[in-house]
């Protein structure tokens, strides 16, 4: 955030207030939902039959683990990964 202020030379809370106007919702949220894009894109190609697996697929973009991944996965998707993985 800090960094974002600066570059636009405004304060943080000017960084919120502009994000919360224009787009309905926090930097971090915003942040999050940019990082869930391209692992529900690989979690919906993904061949479970060929052993793709939501873990492999989180590690790849970046979570640490599967439970890093699945509560924002689920809030933003309304189920778990592995049910997109599995389901598709």
């Amino acid at each position: 955030m800090a960094d974002i202020a600066a570059a636009a030379n405004v304060s943080i809370r000017a960084v919120q207030c502009a994000f919360r106007r224009h787009l309905n919702t926090t930097p971090m949220a915003y942040l999050r939902a940019v990082r869930l894009k391209p692992r529900h894109h690989a979690l919906l190609t993904a061949d479970p039959s060929r052993g793709a697996t939501v873990t492999d697929i989180a590690i790849r973009w970046g979570s640490t683990t599967t439970p890093a991944l699945r509560p924002d996965y689920r809030h933003t998707y309304g189920v778990n990964p592995r049910h997109t993985l599995h389901n598709r």
